[in-house]
């Protein structure tokens, strides 16, 4: 049985990485899907030709979820297109590491904008749609537990987002919509590669604290994600699943 059917989801963030895995596997278990991008167009449309392959359902969505209007736009796309909301995932986010020597007005506003500003925004428009049994799910980070050097004001996004999570979770509790977090260690995306995690001592450390003895994949945080929002969790709110490989 599809644990999503009739369900519509709408992933931020999911041209590519962890949110593009999160939205191929929402789509696999039955769930319409709207798959937002920032800035890679061909990105979502891969994504989108994969899931309408496997006999899913998706839309690919512009729009940077920072500003207001934009958010706005990608729940309506939802609307217009499928008729409802069951499923919000706060998956965009950016990173940019620095020691407290360098960091700027620039590097604070771009992550904590697209980071937690986001996240907000897009909840907002959302929340006008959202009914009894809807759920909406965070992606945050291991660092918030980890809090590794130079990442100050990227710690600082997700520690923000893990509170924000249970405020909306007992914000939204009367209205029997769910609010939870998935907190991913490092996971091989396009986006580690580019950073010069994957090859780096930073990956040698990573995988010797990691008891499991492996950086995750996309796939699964993904299938965390599925659970989150899937009715399996119906009794799981404010909560903030680590998917870590067990890396403390």
């Amino acid at each position: 049985m599809s644990k999503l059917a009739g369900k519509v989801a709408v992933v931020t963030g999911a041209s590519k990485g962890i949110g593009a895995g999160i939205a191929k596997a929402l789509a696999a278990q039955g769930a319409a899907v709207v798959v937002n991008y920032a800035s890679s167009q061909a990105g979502a449309d891969a994504v989108v030709a994969a899931i309408t392959a496997a006999g899913g359902k998706a839309v690919a969505v512009g729009g940077d979820v920072s500003k207001a209007a934009d958010a706005q736009g990608i729940i309506d796309t939802a609307i217009e297109t499928y008729g409802r909301l069951d499923i919000l995932v706060n998956n965009s986010g950016v990173y940019e590491f620095a020691p407290i020597e360098a960091i700027t007005e620039a590097h604070y506003r771009r992550q904590f904008d697209i980071n937690v500003l986001g996240v907000l925004f897009t909840t907002q428009a959302a929340v006008k749609h959202l009914g009894e049994g809807a759920s909406i799910v965070n992606v945050s980070s291991v660092v918030t537990s980890l809090t590794p050097p130079a990442t100050a004001v990227y710690s600082g996004t997700k520690g923000a987002l893990d509170a924000i999570t249970g405020v909306l979770a007992r914000e939204l509790g009367p209205r029997k919509i769910r609010v939870n977090a998935i907190n991913p260690g490092v996971v091989v995306t396009e986006g580690a590669h580019s950073a010069g995690v994957i090859g780096s001592e930073f990956e040698t450390s990573a995988l010797a604290q990691t008891p499991l003895g492996r950086l995750g994949q996309p796939d699964d945080i993904a299938a965390a994600v599925v659970f989150l929002a899937s009715d399996d969790a119906r009794w799981l709110t404010g909560e903030h699943i680590v998917a870590s490989g067990g890396m403390r």
